[in-house]
């Protein structure tokens, strides 16, 4: 049985790939810009390798949106939120 905290993990990242992919960015964009290889980004978002609170907000800013919104265990509602803020 997963802990809490490993769902949780699981949707932080699983947030993280979404947006990434709505943005149309690839790994290597994200690695590129965090100044990490694109291995090292993927263990992110499989969710291999643990992250810091800087390393989460880093990567907020790069995909322009808010830390609270990679935190949020409601997908359908992050994604709504997206397609709304891109539509303006």
């Amino acid at each position: 049985m997963k802990s809490l905290s490993d769902l949780k993990t699981r949707a932080i990242v699983a947030n993280i790939r979404k947006i990434r992919e709505f943005r149309n960015y690839t790994q290597e964009y994200l690695a590129a810009k965090l100044h990490i290889s694109q291995n090292a980004y993927s263990k992110i978002e499989l969710g291999y390798s643990s992250i810091t609170l800087v390393r989460l907000i880093q990567i907020a800013e790069i995909l322009e949106v808010e830390l609270v919104d990679l935190v949020d265990t409601d997908n359908d509602e992050l994604m709504q939120k997206l397609s709304l803020k891109q539509a303006e």
